[in-house]
């Protein structure tokens, strides 16, 4: 009885879902074709597949939200494809490049980091189910998102390829940004989600021109373009916390909740 209810399940899901679903499928590809290039030493592959995988998921839940195509099928599949793309893929790349110098070190290393990315995610799914938060949590991430994870635990190698030497090359370099990155996935660390960035009207030009700009710089430059983007990221950390702590005290003090959206409103229409 239970197949079948789940099998009818499936039967139904609606045609808007199947769009968001593929995309979601595109980037599982690409997160185990990661995997065969690292197998292979084809290091700038795997790192590239990587990203394209995170291109994938972060249009997947917009173009569901978009087609009002969001079901829980879907939910699960993203997560399910999260964790080979960004727990996974990352760990058996940075093994094969350099952690397994460190011998049985090194496999601790990234089997703790590929550990924390589940958690994460699950402690994420766990989350959605509740409906007790305030409505300015939603600008917020508890930790670190598996596929900013996936792209920071990368900066290394992304650095290797632009600087000679062995120093990013290092497996002890290596070592350390895998333990700090893996703490913050499973951390309380306040992160920006940047779901509700709104942009003023009148800075619309020139976003559209930074936008061009870095569109330009990526197609020459790829691998400091990258870069560039996962150290604005971790830049960024700071920042959410102290919007984060400002949000809460005001809270805390009792300020309305349109009071709060408003601050909120404003916040990100500066790019906050």
């Amino acid at each position: 009885m239970i197949l079948k209810a789940r099998s009818a399940g499936l039967r139904s899901l609606p045609v808007n879902s199947l769009a968001p679903n593929m995309l979601t499928v595109l980037a599982l590809c690409a997160g185990l074709t990661s995997i065969r290039f690292s197998l292979d030493e084809s290091w700038q592959l795997a790192v590239m597949a990587i990203l394209v995988a995170a291109l994938f998921d972060g249009v997947d839940g917009r173009l569901a939200r978009l087609l009002k195509g969001t079901s829980k099928f879907g939910a699960e599949l993203d997560s399910l494809s999260d964790f080979v793309c960004f727990g996974v893929a990352p760990s058996i790349l940075l093994y094969r490049w350099t952690l397994n110098d460190l011998g049985g070190v090194g496999w601790i290393l990234v089997l703790a980091f590929s550990v924390c990315c589940a958690l994460r995610l699950a402690r994420f799914n766990t989350a959605l189910d509740s409906a007790d938060q305030p409505a300015w949590m939603a600008n917020f991430f508890m930790g670190v998102p598996a596929p900013a994870a996936g792209g920071l635990v990368l900066l290394t190698v992304m650095l290797s390829f632009q600087v000679a030497g062995s120093f990013f090359h290092s497996p002890l370099v290596n070592a350390l940004v895998v333990v700090a990155v893996a703490f913050l996935m499973v951390s309380k660390v306040p992160t920006y989600s940047f779901k509700r960035l709104r942009v003023r009207r009148e800075y619309i030009l020139p976003v559209l021109i930074v936008v061009g700009l870095f569109a330009a710089m990526l197609w020459s430059y790829p691998w400091q373009a990258l870069t560039a983007i996962g150290v604005l990221y971790l830049a960024s950390i700071p920042l959410s916390i102290r919007s984060y702590r400002r949000y809460s005290a005001s809270a805390d003090e009792g300020l309305s909740v349109g009071e709060l959206s408003g601050a909120l409103s404003e916040e990100e229409e500066a790019g906050g």
